[in-house]
């Protein structure tokens, strides 16, 4: 899509009722990225996600020498895993786990390396993941900002041992100590301070750090064990869908009283964003187990009313219950999300911004939001270089006119023809 040019949603007017397909997971394509390239031997990955996140973390590998071959139109990639040279410099754009997962690898693998990013990503925290390596023996030379992209890298053989982790602003910090926790000299123990966000998405690293060939545990203190002198192996892998875009066409059928099929997304998949459909569920949706995925119908109408939600599990929706909050017959409080501020945008301050542009009485509270009902007036919707604001809010446009998005090429962070997609929902 045009970058610069608005897009105006229509109005659906009627149930929606449609099956779709969506890309292959980003958490699960840069996971795989890094595991297959820690592993000596070549992998296959398909199903893979190609977006500018991904192609992002591509580049990346490209520049540390890693051979790789590309194959977009089969969604597949090869990779042959190795060592990184002991020079090189990287630019990661805006993507959160190209940023702290290479990082992670790079402070190991005892080089020099200069780490850059596009302006969005210098405004987000590494802080916690710098202190975490400079305690491990890494030095880590910063150029403008100390905590924040650019910098050096000057990387060992890092030591192991315990390692606390603030674990309140992304669960990426977290994830990228494990996946690189077995090239360490000694036992890596990482120790997690205060409340940990998106717990989830240390369950998918676990969970693909094993399908791999390496084993970190959980204690029952709530710490991360990762045992020295493992090793990663070289397989073929598919990746599953993103459950996180499916789920605002699963949202859709909510609003409008539809039924959407999602192809290939099932109840076992790994990914926190699942749980989303519970949400959906308790507001009057029904959902099918299919042959093909997972069938979700809404309410008659799109009648429902607002919950209270603990989305700590699922933070990447709460702006798509945000956007179905206008439209529900009782106030909605979303509930466990304050470390969403810190993400591609403060997100908690523009659903507010955004909603009451549109006239929609909304606050924030302690931890999270609150959304009363209300009829969207028409507007349109700054999504401030954020995916997820442009697709979530979009949903608003299904049943209020008026509704533009600015900028809508910003999906293609995650999901390239996400709009071509969305005209589905009118067939």
């Amino acid at each position: 899509m045009e970058a610069g040019k608005c897009f105006e949603v229509t109005p659906v007017g009627k149930p929606v009722r449609c099956a779709v397909e969506v890309p292959g997971s980003k958490s699960i394509t840069n996971r795989a990225l890094l595991l297959a390239g820690m592993a000596r031997g070549k992998s296959i990955l398909t199903n893979v996600l190609f977006s500018d996140d991904s192609r992002g973390f591509i580049d990346c590998l490209k520049s540390l020498g890693y051979d790789l071959k590309c194959l977009e139109r089969e969604k597949k990639i090869e990779l042959y895993g190795g060592t990184p040279p002991k020079k090189a410099a990287i630019d990661v754009r805006s993507a959160g786990t190209s940023a702290r997962f290479l990082t992670a690898l790079l402070a190991a693998s005892g080089g020099e390396y200069v780490v850059d990013a596009s302006d969005q990503m210098k405004s987000r925290p590494m802080k916690p993941l710098t202190d975490a390596l400079s305690g491990l023996g890494c030095k880590i030379d910063f150029f403008d900002k100390e905590g924040f992209l650019p910098y050096r890298i000057r990387g060992c053989r890092l030591s192991g041992g315990e390692v606390t982790i603030d674990a309140g602003q992304s669960s990426q910090f977290t994830s990228a100590l494990l996946m690189t926790g077995c090239l360490h000299d000694k036992n890596l123990v990482v120790k997690p301070a205060g409340k940990e966000v998106a717990k989830p998405y240390i369950d998918i690293t676990m969970t693909m750090m094993e399908q791999f060939g390496v084993i970190a545990r959980r204690t029952d203190a709530g710490d991360y064990t990762v045992e020295a002198g493992q090793a990663y192996t070289p397989r073929s892998y598919e990746i599953e869908p993103d459950v996180s875009n499916a789920c605002y066409f699963y949202a859709a059928a909510a609003l409008t009283g539809g039924s959407v099929t999602v192809k290939g997304v099932y109840p076992s998949s790994m990914q926190g964003d699942i749980r989303f459909l519970d949400i959906l569920k308790t507001m009057g949706g029904t959902i099918k187990v299919t042959d093909d995925g997972i069938l979700l119908s809404g309410a008659g109408g799109g009648a429902y009313k607002g919950i209270e939600a603990d989305m700590g599990d699922c933070p990447d929706q709460a702006i798509t219950l945000a956007a179905l909050a206008p439209f529900a017959s009782s106030p909605t409080k979303i509930m466990n999300i304050q470390h969403i501020k810190h993400q591609e945008s403060n997100r908690i301050r523009a659903v507010l911004t955004e909603l009451s542009k549109m006239g929609i009485h909304c606050a924030e509270t302690v931890d999270g939001l609150v959304i009363y009902p209300g009829t969207p007036k028409p507007s349109v919707v700054e999504t401030y270089d954020d995916h997820r604001m442009a697709m979530a809010f979009a949903l608003i446009g299904l049943r209020a006119g008026g509704i533009k998005i600015a900028n809508p090429s910003c999906t293609a962070k995650t999901f390239e023809n996400y709009f071509d997609t969305f005209s589905l929902l009118y067939q």
